[in-house]
């Protein structure tokens, strides 16, 4: 019988999530349902169940994935969701752990709205670095909305609210609807034509996704980021994300909150200059008492109370240091003459002129013994030269040649012939004498101890 396979708990908890993370299907799967026990964690998790009419499901959301969600999950809340379903091995349970949530009902547009967001962001559109700010002190705001919603009541009661010196310019649109992205482009587009806006507040109340829409659409979000003139978005409310949202300058959570971004409040700079001026006030009151102190001070000074005392003392001390410049003027004077004259004596014991005849009579001793030098040594080697000639006269072949001896060549008279095997009988010789040459011809060869030579001849 073979031995069987005893697993603990945790090995086969490990097991069943192994076989559940390799299903194709359950890796990546799209679920229907409706939230209950949802828990938000202080981590930023999401902790809650998937049921529908006859079953449920555990479910977790982290907060990686949670922070990017365009609504905000509650109980009773009935969502399509994305994710994987594998084991929690501690408790040995099944949980659908979700990555991507979006309410039920509105699918296809979320999915559209998801798909133009990663396509503008990977543009450039969304950068932080091209959003411009705001103008601090605007002297004309630009609204693009509906004329008759709640959101343009809204914006104008808090502008002439906060900051009644700012002028309005209201463009009318559609804000839902067909025709609702087009108007609101071609809004943006005349205000920055007209160029009399320093700040365009751009959105609408809240609603549904599908009433929101069109400030999802590819033409407005474009239009906003070509804007020369700043942009913030309002559409709808705090939790409501549009296209329009990220590509603004700015984003306000609802259209009253734009208005408040767009000015100044008009209370806090009275009061911020009221601080300012009690502030200059105070200061200014603070310099001209240190002024009047600082006076009184100075008119109670011996020297402006006594002023001769002080000019007496003063004329007393540059009568003695007149005196005291006179004596060091001498003084120096003296040095000076004292010094020129040890100068003048050290120039006359040196004068030039001894060193002068002295160098002179150097040079002609020199001179004549360079000479004596010269011919010393011109006369060895003229003896030199003569002893040279005299030996090389001595070994010049001329002088041998002139005791009756020759030279033999052969008979181009290129080569010397210093032996009688270097010729053949025959051959032609040159014999070179000291008063000119001999042709001959070899007529017989006779080596030194032979008796005989060879040929008939027996010389040349």
């Amino acid at each position: 019988m073979a031995e069987r396979k005893i697993f603990s708990i945790k090995d086969l908890n490990r097991y069943i999530r192994m076989k559940l993370d390799s299903d194709l299907v359950l890796s990546d799967v799209w679920i229907r349902g409706e939230i209950s026990n949802f828990t938000h964690h202080g981590s930023g998790h999401m902790y809650f169940t998937l049921k529908d009419e006859t079953s449920r499901i555990k479910a977790i959301m982290f907060a990686s994935h949670n922070q990017r969600l365009p609504f905000v999950p509650k109980e009773g809340s009935r969502v399509i969701a994305r994710g994987n379903v594998t084991v929690y091995e501690r408790d040995g349970q099944y949980q659908f752990y979700a990555t991507q949530m979006q309410p039920d009902g509105i699918g296809s547009l979320y999915l559209a709205y998801e798909q133009l967001k990663a396509k503008l962001e990977k543009e450039g559109l969304f950068d932080s670095d091209r959003k411009r700010p705001l103008p601090r002190y605007p002297r004309t705001v630009g609204v693009v909305t509906s004329p008759t919603g709640a959101a343009v009541r809204d914006i104008l009661t808090t502008l002439r609210r906060r900051y009644p010196a700012a002028a309005v310019v209201l463009y009318p649109v559609l804000v839902q609807g067909k025709g609702a992205a087009a108007s609101v482009v071609r809004a943006i587009q005349a205000l920055n034509a007209e160029g009399e806006a320093d700040v365009l507040i751009v959105g609408r109340g809240g609603g549904s996704l599908e009433e929101l829409w069109a400030f999802n659409e590819e033409p407005v979000a474009r239009a906003i980021a070509a804007s020369r003139i700043p942009v913030i978005s309002a559409v709808g409310h705090e939790t409501d994300f549009t296209i329009a949202d990220f590509a603004a300058d700015l984003r306000a959570a609802t259209p009253t909150a734009a208005a408040e971004l767009a000015v100044p409040s008009a209370a806090e700079l009275r009061s911020q200059l009221g601080t300012l001026e009690r502030r200059l006030r105070l200061g200014l009151q603070r310099r001209s008492q240190r002024g009047r102190e600082r006076l009184a001070a100075l008119q109670r000074s011996p020297v402006l109370v006594n002023p001769r005392r002080y000019l007496l003392q003063h004329a007393q001390r540059l009568d003695h240091l007149r005196g005291r410049l006179g004596g060091a003027a001498k003084a120096r004077a003296a040095r000076a003459h004292s010094l020129q004259a040890a100068l003048t004596g050290r120039l006359e014991r040196r004068h030039p002129h001894g060193a002068v005849t002295l160098a002179k009579r150097r040079a002609e001793g020199a001179r004549r013994d360079l000479l004596r030098a010269m011919d010393a040594q011109v006369e060895r080697r003229r003896h030199r030269l003569g002893a040279e000639l005299r030996q090389l006269d001595a070994l010049s072949p001329l002088k041998v040649m002139a005791r009756g001896y020759g030279l033999v060549y052969d008979e181009e008279g290129g080569r010397l012939i210093q032996s009688v095997a270097a010729v053949q009988p025959g051959d032609m010789v040159n014999v070179k004498l000291q008063d000119g040459e001999l042709n001959c011809q070899v007529w017989g060869l006779k080596e030194e101890g032979s008796q005989h030579g060879e040929g008939s001849g027996t010389g040349i």
